[in-house]
């Protein structure tokens, strides 16, 4: 495919007032990517210097791909087939190299890039994402992409700040790769860069959403903790218990419902799997995980706070002092309610199993590039 020459970088169409309007595509994978390049969409042309119009089409490109040269290929293709000035891809597909794992891979020749959403980490996402655009299209603009020693422009956009430098820092590099056109890396190195991608790949799950996903199993949870308001038994076993075996009690509950979760609905990605790149599948279980984790928490919090009002408006302080034998206060309702979510928790797990598998397989990566595969497939053939 030819390369671009500086004539024709800031190429566009022309709008009303006669003035040359770049255009940007950003071609973003489903979920959460869309919703990214739907906001960028709406602030990156008031930012950038001269008149810009900015195209978002979602499409799943990633899922029948193996690693960025092939992306990026595939983003040159869709670039010049649209007319586009620049094209970026912005996936949640998690990408390695041997540097780190990496933030944007860029062809300045051909002016485009990818972006991988995970790589940003797990906290202001989207204000990450935001800058590392802005920085690739100073990349893409400027004559000096592929000279190793520009690296001041990284200092650019909030990417070299001082926290980011100390936790994560994000190191701008040079790639000699024989047979591509990927010319410029952005990568986050050393086990911090591990650590971000995994927190980045958990927030791209949003764990949350699980918590929509498990109805049934709040609603077995909820049956049981019903249960346990008439059960002396458990209101003694709560008051009684110390703080210790209260936290390992809570840590068994929730370690149930994320294993009954993995099995019921074969969240486990296999390394026997031959598509799958051990070193992956390990980042895609661990996310799987602590997604899950996350989740369960979230609803245990749920069932907690229920369970609580339900014990104040219901038990009687005079009726749980006559049973405890002891005076009844807030902690004693606090109690009575971990009593309670405890043992619903642990329910809760034999009602995930009748969950939807769609419901609660969104919290694994494998599953969503699996569905994304099988659908761009499908839209081929039709296409056909």
């Amino acid at each position: 495919m030819p390369s671009r020459s500086s004539d024709d970088t800031e190429s566009g169409a022309d709008d009303h007032s006669g003035e040359r309007v770049t255009v940007l595509g950003l071609i973003a994978d489903p979920d959460m990517p869309e919703t990214i390049a739907e906001y960028l969409a709406e602030t990156l042309p008031e930012e950038l210097d001269g008149a810009w119009r900015v195209e978002v089409d979602a499409d799943p490109v990633t899922a029948t791909l193996k690693g960025t040269a092939e992306i990026l290929d595939r983003t040159a293709h869709k670039c010049d087939s649209r007319g586009w000035t620049y094209a970026l891809c912005i996936t949640d597909l998690p990408v390695r190299s041997e540097e780190g794992p990496v933030v944007a891979d860029i062809d300045h020749d051909r002016g485009v890039a990818v972006v991988s959403v995970p790589g940003m980490g797990g906290l202001q996402t989207r204000k990450r994402v935001h800058q590392v655009i802005r920085q690739v299209l100073d990349e893409l603009r400027s004559d000096h992409g592929r000279d190793p020693g520009r690296v001041r422009r990284q200092r650019r956009h909030g990417l070299s700040g001082r926290m980011i430098g100390v936790l994560a820092p994000i190191r701008r590099t040079a790639v000699e790769t024989e047979g591509s056109h990927l010319d410029v890396r952005y990568v986050t190195p050393g086990r911090s860069g591990t650590l971000r991608l995994l927190s980045g790949m958990v927030r791209t799950n949003r764990p949350w959403r699980l918590v929509f996903g498990l109805s049934r199993a709040l609603a077995a949870a909820v049956a049981t903790s019903a249960f346990g308001l008439s059960s002396s038994t458990i209101w003694m076993v709560g008051d009684q218990l110390g703080i210790g075996f209260k936290v390992l009690a809570t840590a068994t509950a929730i370690a149930v419902l994320v294993t009954w979760l993995i099995a019921a609905h074969d969240l486990w990605e296999k390394r026997g799997d031959p598509r799958s790149d051990p070193q992956l599948a390990r980042l895609y279980n661990a996310s799987t995980v602590l997604t899950l984790i996350i989740g369960v928490v979230v609803l245990l919090a749920i069932l907690f706070v229920v369970n609580f009002v339900l014990a104040w408006l219901i038990l009687p302080a005079s009726l749980l002092t006559g049973m405890l034998g002891t005076e009844t206060g807030a902690g004693t309702y606090l109690a009575v309610a971990w009593a309670f979510t405890t043992l619903g928790g642990i329910a809760g797990a034999l009602g995930s199993s009748l969950e939807t598998d769609r419901a609660v397989r969104q919290a694994a990566y494998g599953y969503r590039e699996s569905r994304r595969r099988a659908e761009h497939e499908e839209q081929d053939s039709d296409g056909a």
